[in-house]
C-alpha cells in the first residue's frame, strides 16, 4: 500500500493531494492486467475510468476517416490516460492499446466520487491539475499547427547558409547591378582612352574576362544553394500546411461522430416516449371498469 501512494505522489494529476488524499485514493483503485495487444478501451466506449500504468507501455490512438490509426502518444509507468472522458462522463474518444504486458491501476468514477466525498478539498487539487494540462496541450497544438514556415527554416540554417543567402540577396540586387555596372565601365575606360600610359589590361581585356568568369563561377554555386533552401521551405510549408489539415478533419470527424451519437440518443429517448405514450393511451381507452 505504500508503495502505490509514493507512486501517487510522483504522477502529476495527484501531486497537489495530501498524503491522506492519496492513501484514500489508493484503497479505491483496483489493479487489472493486460497482455500485449490487448485493447483497454475503444472509442465510442463509455468513460467511466481512469487508468495508471504501473508496469508495461499503453498506446493511445485515434481513427481518422479514412480507418487509418493515427498515435497520439504512449503511456509508461506512472502516466495516466483516459482521465478526461472519466471526469466529463462522455465516451472515449481515442483507443489504448497495450504495447506490451501491463499493469493498470483503474479508478473507476464512482470512486472518484467518493474520494470527493471524503476529502472534498481533493476535487479542486484535481481540477487545478486537469486544468493546468488543457491549457499545456492547448499551447502544444496551437504552436504546433500555427508554427511559422519561416522562423521554423530559419531555425535550421547554418552559417554557410546564412551567407549563401546574404549573396544571392546582393547578386540579386539594384545595388549589385549599378556597382558592378560603374566598375565595368571604369575599367574599359581606364584602358581604352590611353589614360594610363601603360594600361594594366588593354583591349580585349583579358584580365577583365577572367575576373567576370571567376566571379561567375562562384556566384552561381551559391545562387543555387539559396534556390535549394528555398526548395526546402517549401517543403516544410507543406508539411506544416498538412498538419493543419488533418487536424481539422480529425476535429471535423470527431464532431461528427458526436452528433450522430447525440442523434442516437435523440433517437432512443425519442422512441421510449413514443412507446410510454402509446401505452398510457391504451391504459385511457381500457377505462376503470375493464379492471372488474
Amino acid at each position: 500500500m505504500s508503495t502505490n501512494v509514493s507512486m501517487l505522489a510522483e504522477i502529476p494529476m495527484f501531486s497537489l493531494l495530501d498524503h491522506d488524499e492519496r492513501t484514500t485514493l489508493s484503497e479505491l483503485m483496483t489493479e487489472e492486467s493486460f497482455a500485449a495487444g490487448q485493447k483497454i478501451f475503444n472509442a465510442g466506449d463509455i468513460g467511466d475510468s481512469l487508468y495508471i500504468v504501473r508496469r508495461g507501455r499503453v498506446q493511445v490512438s485515434v481513427e481518422d476517416d479514412l480507418g487509418e490509426s493515427i498515435v497520439t502518444g504512449e503511456a509508461e509507468a506512472g502516466d495516466v490516460f483516459g482521465e478526461i472522458s472519466m471526469l466529463d462522463g462522455g465516451p472515449r474518444t481515442a483507443t489504448a492499446v497495450a504495447v506490451e504486458a501491463s499493469e493498470l491501476f483503474r479508478l473507476d468514477r464512482e470512486n472518484l466520487q467518493e474520494l470527493v466525498s471524503s476529502h472534498p478539498h481533493a476535487a479542486l487539487d484535481l481540477l487545478t491539475v486537469v486544468g493546468r494540462r488543457l491549457r499545456s496541450t492547448d499551447e502544444l497544438l496551437r504552436n504546433r499547427v500555427t508554427r511559422n514556415a519561416n522562423v521554423e527554416e530559419a531555425e535550421q540554417l547554418t552559417t554557410g547558409q546564412r551567407i549563401a543567402d546574404h549573396v544571392a540577396a546582393f547578386g540579386g540586387s539594384w545595388t549589385f547591378i549599378i556597382l558592378f555596372s560603374v566598375i565595368i565601365g571604369g575599367w574599359i575606360t581606364i584602358n581604352s582612352l590611353a589614360v594610363l600610359k601603360h594600361p594594366f589590361d588593354p583591349f580585349p581585356y583579358i584580365l577583365l574576362n577572367l575576373l567576370l568568369s571567376t566571379l561567375a563561377a562562384l556566384q552561381a554555386p551559391v545562387i543555387m544553394m539559396s534556390q535549394n533552401r528555398q526548395s526546402a521551405k517549401d517543403r516544410i510549408k507543406s508539411d506544416l500546411d498538412f498538419e493543419v489539415n488533418r487536424k481539422a478533419e480529425l476535429e471535423i470527424a470527431t464532431l461528427h461522430r458526436k452528433l450522430d451519437r447525440m442523434y442516437d440518443r435523440v433517437q432512443e429517448r425519442w422512441g421510449e416516449q413514443e412507446k410510454e405514450r402509446k401505452q398510457s393511451a391504451k391504459m385511457d381507452e381500457k377505462g376503470p371498469n375493464d379492471y372488474y
